[in-house]
């Protein structure tokens, strides 16, 4: 069965528990008892949990500056694969995570549990955020501040978090912010950094974290960032 398969029928909302377990439940017309939050690492639960984070903390960024467009869904989409037949279904799902009652920092605290503080697949997770909020225009202040606090509950630095705002505002991010290294950085010490981004963020390493199949558009599209940027660097210095 596929994430949304799962996500939409509402059978893993028992086995979860907590707010995520909650819109589970809501969506399957169960009652989920929001105080059982069972800690598991399965394979499933991260990909759930993380699959049902995005839609949530999305629908509730979207009317963060009281402003709720179609843009946002759209964006949602282009990044992430939803077959043809689940489109609508999945549209209902995000409609609801953006009603219920959880505050946004409720579902960011349960995924941020099940997943190792600063890893690539939370930030992969703020990465579509970021996508998501700058859809129908600039990030506005309340968006700011709205992922300035995800980050925060995902173990981001406030330094951190200015390169990811960075990356995704103005003109679009240095080659070297890409990378997370400054400009006085040797040869040997970029080549390094460049490959350990490539093994962190490579797609087959983020599912196997627990990131669903179904980003992988996302998960490619950053990684072939890094490589871009890497390219550059090394044209800029003559490095073959």
């Amino acid at each position: 069965m596929s994430i949304w398969g799962i996500i939409i029928g509402g059978t893993a909302g028992f086995a979860m528990g907590g707010p995520i377990g909650a819109l589970l439940g809501a969506a399957a017309g169960h009652a989920v008892e929001k105080r059982l939050t069972p800690q598991t690492d399965s394979d499933a639960t991260r990909q759930v949990a993380f699959t049902v984070a995005v839609i949530a903390l999305s629908a509730k960024m979207a009317k963060a500056d009281g402003i709720v467009t179609r843009d946002e869904i759209g964006a949602f989409r282009n990044r992430v694969h939803i077959p043809a037949a689940e489109v609508k279904q999945v549209g209902k799902f995000w409609d609801l995570a953006r009603k219920t009652p959880d505050g946004f920092q409720d579902y960011a605290q349960q995924v941020a549990r099940l997943f190792a503080p600063r890893t690539a697949v939370l930030e992969q997770l703020l990465d579509l955020l970021f996508h998501i909020a700058k859809s129908d225009g600039a990030i506005t202040q309340p968006e700011q501040d709205y992922l300035a606090e995800v980050a925060h509950i995902f173990g981001f630095s406030a330094d951190e978090f200015a390169r990811f705002a960075s990356i995704h505002q103005g003109d679009g991010p240095s080659a070297y912010e890409v990378l997370d290294v400054t400009k006085d950085i040797s040869d040997d010490d970029l080549k390094a950094q460049w490959k350990a981004l490539v093994r962190s963020h490579h797609p087959d390493k983020l599912m196997a974290d627990g990131m669903p199949e179904e980003f992988i558009n996302a998960a490619n599209e950053r990684l072939a960032a890094i490589n871009a940027a890497y390219d550059a660097i090394c044209r800029q210095r003559g490095i073959s």
